[in-house]
């Protein structure tokens, strides 16, 4: 009988192992599976995250003023009007999505003794840079809003050229002026223009604000004197046209040029800085002798700061003379380190093309931030 009772618990026994291996093994084939599938899932997060666009933020729509003109764009025409009302033409090109636009529109024309100047004395007629409606310039050529301002060269919105009763352009603003700089220009464009002396000598004299440090910033990036200009090294050469007790170029220095993305762009080129009001003696890329103030005079420098980017041949390509954000700057300076104008023209398409390139890498683009234009989980980046 022990036997048996033996045998039985031996067989009894065998099964309950048998039982336990099958249910061992199940459970082993449901972990895998389970391991599996959170492999997969986290497989399929970092691919996903690997391809997420990146988003982009900064862009602004603007509503331009009811006052703005109405125009069938004949340029002689519109001057022909605005003469006989005893005003002047002004042409601006804008684009949509534009901030700076927005800020003209915003920071600008929403102060009442700067409207109430622009319709005095002049009519202000708009030109979409990507538009398709016909435009008669002065000449009688015919073009559209595109072509028009491919032809001007428009690099930047806004640009606002002023006209004279005679057609010929008095003025013209390369970019976006703050408002105390745009009262200038409104100024000058309406009473000062038709006599001897240059927008940059006229704001020479203008008086300066408290604000300002009375005093050129130095970088680590500028090379010292002398400057020979003639001399190659085989890299861009950037010119910042700066002068002391000046809010814009305060500015520029301390949330522009401070930032990582832009400081990286320049320490590729030979950057110097001229005091636009100097006689620092130079020699200019053309080899001609000359000083600070006699140079900035020819180049037409009439906004500090400003800076002229020639390439390695010392040929002119492109130049930085109004307010500019983080973004917009140091794409200036990769415009001309990767010689992108040499393919493409236009540094509004080249800028465009390059920001959704950085987004399909997953980087966030914010046009109008100073510290973070280019990040990652709100971690500014340096793409390079």
């Amino acid at each position: 009988i022990a036997d048996r009772k033996f045998g039985d618990c031996q067989m009894h026994d065998t099964g309950s192992k048998k039982l336990l291996l099958r249910y061992r093994n199940i459970l082993s084939l449901g972990g895998r599976l389970i391991l599996a599938s959170l492999l997969l899932a986290a497989i399929q997060v970092l691919v996903a995250d690997e391809h997420k666009i990146g988003s982009f933020s900064g862009a602004k729509l603007t509503t331009h003023p009811a006052w703005f003109k109405e125009s069938f764009l004949d340029f002689e025409e519109d001057i022909a009007e605005a003469a006989a009302q005893g005003k002047r033409l002004v042409l601006y090109v804008y684009q949509g999505g534009c901030p700076y636009c927005n800020a003209l529109v915003q920071h600008n024309f929403a102060q009442r003794d700067i409207a109430q100047t622009t319709q005095d004395y002049f009519d202000l007629v708009t030109i979409n840079m990507w538009g398709d409606r016909e435009v008669v310039q002065v000449g009688g050529q015919s073009f559209t809003e595109k072509t028009l301002a491919q032809a001007l060269r428009v690099q930047f919105t806004p640009t606002l050229l002023f006209f004279n009763e005679a057609g010929k352009v008095v003025l013209r603003v390369n970019g976006y002026y703050p408002p105390d700089v745009f009262r200038a220009a409104l100024e000058y464009a309406h009473t000062h223009s038709d006599q001897s002396g240059s927008f940059n000598e006229f704001m020479a004299i203008q008086s300066g604000s408290n604000a300002e440090s009375g005093t050129l910033h130095s970088e680590v990036f500028f090379v010292p004197p002398p400057f020979d200009l003639s001399a190659r090294d085989g890299r861009p050469l950037a010119v910042f046209f700066e002068q002391s007790r000046c809010l814009e170029c305060d500015t520029f220095h301390q949330k522009v040029l401070a930032q990582p993305i832009v400081r990286s762009q320049i320490e590729k080129m030979t950057a110097l800085q001229l005091d636009l009001w100097s006689d620092t003696p130079i020699v200019t890329p053309d080899g001609r002798s000359t000083t600070a103030r006699v140079w900035a005079a020819e180049l037409g420098v009439g906004f500090a700061p400003t800076v002229v980017l020639f390439d390695a041949l010392g040929e002119e390509v492109v130049r930085l003379e109004a307010v500019f954000q983080t973004f917009h700057t140091q794409g200036i300076f990769r415009y001309v380190l990767e010689r992108a104008y040499e393919q493409q023209p236009s540094f509004q398409r080249y800028l465009s093309v390059y920001a959704d390139h950085l987004r399909e890498q997953g980087y966030d683009v914010d046009i109008w931030s100073y510290d973070r234009p280019v990040s990652r989980d709100g971690i500014a980046i340096v793409p390079d």
